[in-house]
């Protein structure tokens, strides 16, 4: 999440903390709005271990392929 954090900083020319309220806010809504499944990933994503073999099926599972 720190590089996000510092990429939302650069980008945008906010604090370190306004940034990561933020992605906070964002991450927050992602997780209410998306399937369980999903929602449960994102934390995984952040942390560095990459796209788990199970979201990309799910995610595929979005667009109608499976």
């Amino acid at each position: 999440m720190e590089e996000l954090i510092k990429l939302v900083t650069k980008k945008t020319g906010i604090s370190e903390e306004q940034a990561k309220q933020a992605i906070e806010t964002v991450l927050g809504f992602l997780k209410q709005k998306l399937p369980t499944p999903l929602s449960g990933q994102i934390d995984a994503l952040l942390s560095g271990k990459g796209l788990p073999t199970d979201l990309t099926k799910g995610l595929g599972g979005l667009f109608g392929k499976k």
